[in-house]
């Protein structure tokens, strides 16, 4: 009974943590729409990890706390609006469902054995989730104030997928990258067993690894925060045009050439051991 009390407490404390460390990575804004909506570096993410590692129950009571979080945050959008319907359905829409959802990631161990891809499509579905909830209060209760009323359903289709894809691909890519290399069945998270690695081996895959990481969310910034108008919040492909390709190439290239260094480092050092 005290081991098991012990245990509890452990997980706890764990899931506190990973709320705090989704709330500094909420605030943490790549890119912010005009009307709401923003790219973050994966804020959900630890949310994510509780769910996957701990189940629907410690998943989804992690998920409704950060929810809550998010909405006391965001206090300054409940000002645009007068009646107990509205509000309400902000609450709702916006924070406690739209965030709530993430709680649910765990359940696809249920289905899907390999863990990176259990977690990667609880990630997937949850991120879509989100997005619905935030389409439905876009098309509703935002249309005639941030949203125009004529045609608010696509409209907000498009606006609040500018920000949420890559959202998604920022979580999705950190979600592979974690759970490619760490065991999260264990009482305390370590790397996956491989091939015996000295230090110097496995941090330079690491490295590589994170390079290309932080290259691709780079690259989905830089991409993605065209392809709205600021003024307007209108969603435009042809912001493409405006994108700084030389920058993405720049970055990517040096990305892609710090990991292939490390790699052929760390093999080299494999071939002489």
């Amino acid at each position: 009974m005290q081991a098991k009390a012990k245990e509890n407490v452990r997980i706890l404390t764990e899931c506190s943590i990973m709320i705090a460390l989704s709330t500094v990575l909420s605030v943490i804004k790549l890119f912010e729409m005009p009307y709401g909506g923003s790219i973050t570096l994966a804020s959900m993410l630890p949310v994510a990890v509780i769910a996957h590692r701990h189940g629907f129950k410690y998943g989804i009571s992690t998920a409704l706390v950060a929810s809550v979080i998010q909405l006391l945050l965001g206090l300054k959008n409940f000002s645009y609006f007068t009646t107990p319907e509205s509000l309400v359905a902000l609450g709702v829409f916006d924070y406690i469902l739209a965030f709530g959802v993430f709680g649910l990631v765990g359940l696809m161990k249920r289905w899907i054995r390999s863990q990176s891809l259990a977690a990667t499509v609880g990630v997937v579905l949850a991120s879509l989730l989100r997005y619905l909830c935030h389409v439905i209060s876009g098309a509703t209760i935002w249309a005639g104030l941030s949203i125009p009323t004529e045609a608010a359903m696509a409209y907000s289709l498009s606006y609040n997928a500018t920000y949420m894809v890559p959202e998604t691909i920022i979580l999705v890519l950190t979600t592979v990258y974690l759970t490619s290399s760490l065991d999260f069945t264990r009482k305390t998270p370590a790397r996956l067993r491989t091939e015996k690695l000295d230090p110097v081996s496995a941090w330079c895959y690491a490295g590589a690894g994170l390079a290309v990481l932080a290259s691709l969310i780079t690259d989905t910034v830089l991409v993605f925060s065209k392809l709205q108008n600021y003024d307007s919040g209108e969603f435009m492909i042809m912001g493409l045009a405006e994108v700084d390709w030389l920058l993405v190439a720049i970055v990517t290239a040096v990305a892609l050439a710090l990991a292939a260094v490390l790699v052929i480092i760390a093999k080299s050092r494999k071939s002489k051991a």
